[in-house]
């Protein structure tokens, strides 16, 4: 992860007035929490005060929370973002949604593993005659973005969500790696696995999310888009709050677990924080649906969404930090690098000193 986040003394006067914060609860204040000889607690006050006078200069932002050890010590709202517990589209990070409810399927019997093929579920979308290589595309090749059919995203993803059928347009795509290979980043992969869970449940992904995910974590999962044959969207365009991010930030840092309640099926969270694969763009690391990473020698895994709608979550400091933006401006704008460091040089040196 990059570094450098400005540590300059940050009061109130210092913030840019371009960007302001809005402080929406009494928990957006840093709270003290007592200190253990064997572990740090809490959030270090300065070095959050600096952290949060950093964030609030970034002109895109628009809201950040900070859980640790479950417990909300800073809930910020920036540059008139919406209230905390109001949805907004989280954008890619709906792929690692999509991992949760695959794991689950899996643990239902709905699906019988990541090595299932999708063509068992899927064979009727697929052209009559497919590249006998799809046949060898599995739910696991799905999640890791490994299945080998040219991209659905970049430049490719206007002409695939303009066609007649988002399913069979993606399992129609030219192979251009073979299935278990290289990464290639692509919506409609996780697109078919929505498709895959719709047809093995007999239920749409909507239906799905809200009694697996949104009924034990207790959040509110509106409806978003689907594709024409009705498939809801796999990959992009969810919509869920910051609050209710964080929860599913906290079901994973759990290992699955959330309110002494299992939610994903035991080991889940393992897999899907296994490296698989390398992005050719980042550099960071992929298992399903998650990118990994480390910062000052932490672990650290995050959801992703374009233009900066991240679920952070360091495992080792029990971390949980949702940061959402304004997914405007150009894609190489920095600012998701501003956000690695917002997290890396300001709230992870806050948990390593803790409160005192």
């Amino acid at each position: 992860m990059a570094v450098g986040l400005c540590t300059t003394s940050c009061d109130g006067k210092t913030v840019s007035p371009t960007a302001t914060v809005q402080t929406v609860s009494p928990t957006a204040t840093v709270r003290q929490a007592p200190a253990a000889a064997a572990e740090t607690r809490g959030l270090d006050p300065q070095a959050m005060r600096q952290a949060i006078a950093g964030a609030s200069r970034l002109q895109r932002i628009r809201s950040l929370l900070v859980l640790r050890d479950g417990e909300t010590l800073a809930a910020n709202v920036f540059n008139g973002g919406p209230p905390l517990d109001r949805p907004v589209n989280i954008k890619s990070a709906s792929k690692s949604v999509m991992s949760a409810l695959i794991g689950i399927a899996i643990a239902r019997g709905v699906l019988s593993g990541v090595d299932q093929p999708v063509l068992t579920i899927l064979r009727r979308d697929a052209l009559q005659d497919p590249d006998p290589r799809l046949a060898r595309v599995t739910i696991g090749n799905l999640l890791s973005m490994q299945a080998g059919l040219e991209r659905t995203s970049g430049e490719f993803y206007g002409r695939w969500v303009s066609s007649p059928n988002w399913v069979r347009y993606a399992l129609g795509r030219p192979f251009v790696a073979e299935p278990g290979t290289q990464m290639l980043y692509s919506t409609g992969s996780t697109h078919l696995l929505s498709a895959a869970l719709t047809r093995a449940s007999g239920r749409n992904t909507l239906v799905n999310a809200r009694e697996w995910l949104g009924e034990p974590l207790g959040i509110t999962i509106p409806s978003w888009p689907a594709d024409p044959q009705g498939i809801y969207f796999g990959g992009n365009e969810m919509r869920l709050s910051p609050q209710a991010l964080a929860r599913f930030g906290e079901l994973y840092r759990l290992d699955g677990m959330i309110d002494g309640r299992r939610v994903l099926p035991q080991g889940w969270v393992k897999q899907s924080w296994t490296a698989r694969t390398t992005s050719p763009w980042s550099g960071q690391r992929y298992g399903y649906g998650w990118f990994l990473s480390e910062a000052r020698g932490h672990p650290i895994r995050f959801a992703w969404g374009y233009g900066g709608q991240m679920v952070y979550v360091v495992p080792d400091l029990k971390l949980t930090v949702v940061m959402t933006s304004d997914a405007g401006g150009e894609r190489d704008s920095g600012h998701i690098e501003d956000l690695h460091r917002l997290l890396a040089e300001g709230i992870i040196p806050a948990a390593e000193r803790g409160a005192t």
